[in-house]
């Protein structure tokens, strides 16, 4: 039994220096390959790297030092110089255009959505607002709910129900979702549909009693339900 087991270990052996030897072997044959795929992962993880921190980091900054004037005239109503600049300074549709891949650029899209929407040029602050991306959850749901209502001074009354759907079922907060709801809701009666807007404005005062629009939602259920008949 103790000579069985030995040959075994010594073929075992062989095994693994033969696999050795076919591994150094393939190493050997595909060696230009393999040096290309590393290269090749260096070249990509190396210029990532160097966009990043060359380019894209120094464009950042520059585009934020430059939009600070736009949001100057932005703070103080001076919609049309916040969008074009004022011949010294960019505008935020010229820090959109030339800083489009960083953080700042980005967020000139959200304010000039929401310059555009004080200008009344609805169809450009739904372009700029759809553009700008982002995670947070109050600049989501404002994004949704002024694209709502920029279909609302449309009159495109679906597609404005559409968006502040979206407002205040993906981004739930005390803050933006009631003021949506209620927005949500007048549509719905502008459309005649007031069960739906019965259930909206209960929700406001079921879920967000404490908030500010809770506090007169009752008058607006009144007049729902006069209208459904159920008073």
């Amino acid at each position: 039994m103790a000579s069985k087991k030995k040959n075994t270990s010594g073929e075992g052996l062989e095994n693994v220096e033969n696999a050795l030897s076919k591994t150094e072997m393939f190493i050997e044959k595909n060696q230009k390959v393999l040096l290309g795929i590393l290269a090749g992962i260096i070249i990509i993880v190396g210029g990532f790297w160097a966009y990043q921190k060359y380019y894209k980091i120094p464009q950042g900054e520059k585009a934020l030092s430059q939009m600070f004037v736009a949001e100057q005239y932005f703070e103080i109503d001076s919609f049309k110089l916040a969008l074009h600049g004022d011949g010294n300074y960019p505008g935020f549709i010229d820090i959109v255009d030339n800083y489009s891949n960083t953080k700042q650029g980005n967020l000139a899209k959200f304010y000039a959505g929401i310059s555009y929407m004080h200008l009344h040029q609805y169809d450009e602050a739904i372009k700029y607002l759809s553009g700008f991306k982002t995670s947070d959850v109050i600049y989501a749901s404002e994004k949704y709910g002024l694209i709502g209502d920029a279909y609302v001074e449309k009159k495109e009354y679906p597609k404005a129900i559409n968006y502040y759907t979206k407002a205040t079922e993906k981004n739930i907060n005390d803050f933006t979702t009631p003021v949506y709801l209620k927005k949500l809701g007048l549509v719905y009666e502008e459309q005649g549909e007031y069960e739906k807007a019965l259930k909206v404005y209960e929700n406001i005062s079921n879920n967000f009693s404490k908030t500010q629009d809770a506090a007169s939602i009752d008058k607006y259920i009144e007049r729902a339900k006069i209208k459904l008949g159920k008073q």
